[in-house]
């Protein structure tokens, strides 16, 4: 059995499928297209944009990586030449401080060496006194600068 198709319902459902896909397309495939477009441009220019962000970043970290290495050795050179004045002039103050001790013995030895002489003159007069006083009780007359005298 052979159904004839019904060209007048055919046409109808043709006609109100056209209707139905030009009312849908404008009322939510059109719009729906668009923001999936628009979410599309939206989410290629975030990934530039993120990608650009990330060289940018990249660079600034190099370039801090950089003045980090410049400070440090700019720091070493300082604490070096530092270290090197300091003990330029620790050395200078020791020289200067080994000079003032030297004088100092100097000086004292010097004073030293005239307190020894004149306790030796002095040891040695009363040495020639003592000698002059025994001498005298020995021979039981008063001896006087090394010559006799009479009692």
């Amino acid at each position: 059995m052979h159904i004839p198709p019904d060209w007048s319902i055919f046409g109808t459902l043709l006609v109100s499928f056209l209707a139905f896909w030009v009312i849908f397309g404008w009322l939510f495939f059109g719009p729906f297209l668009k923001l999936l477009s628009e979410r599309e441009r939206r989410i290629v220019d975030l990934n530039e944009r993120t990608q650009r962000l990330l060289q940018e970043a990249k660079v600034a970290v190099e370039e801090r990586e950089r003045q980090l290495a410049a400070v440090r050795r700019d720091a070493l050179v300082r604490r070096d030449t530092e270290r090197r004045r300091a003990e330029g002039e620790a050395a200078k103050m020791i020289e200067e401080k080994r000079a003032e001790a030297r004088a100092e013995l100097d000086r004292v030895g010097a004073a030293l060496d005239q307190e020894i002489a004149a306790a030796h003159s002095q040891l040695q007069e009363m040495a020639r006194k003592l000698a002059a006083e025994l001498a005298g009780r020995v021979l039981g007359r008063q001896i006087v600068d090394g010559g006799a005298t009479n009692n």
